[in-house]
């Protein structure tokens, strides 16, 4: 079963890390982020058992990310404000 949860809007300051999902025993997931400001932002990807990954999304663009055993998303900014938006949609095995 699917769960697609509610979308969140984010306006992030310059140098800011925000947690947007968490789930300790990790779950599969797709991961949508919209960056709709002028600037890229980094999309952070924990994984249970594994090293956390980074996906930056460049500026006004939007991207989808599948992920096994997800445990956290978070976005950060560089020396740039950043605003757009997350969707997170979980799947049961």
């Amino acid at each position: 079963m699917t769960s697609l949860l509610p979308q969140q809007i984010f306006s992030l300051a310059p140098n800011v890390g925000k947690t947007f999902y968490e789930n300790a025993a990790g779950i599969h997931a797709h991961v949508s982020v919209n960056n709709f400001s002028d600037v890229p932002i980094s999309l952070v990807i924990t994984r249970l058992g594994a090293t956390p990954m980074t996906r930056v999304i460049p500026r006004q663009t939007q991207q989808i990310v599948s992920v096994r055993s997800l445990q956290i998303v978070a976005l950060l900014t560089g020396s740039s404000p950043a605003f757009g938006t997350i969707y997170v949609a979980t799947m049961d095995d």
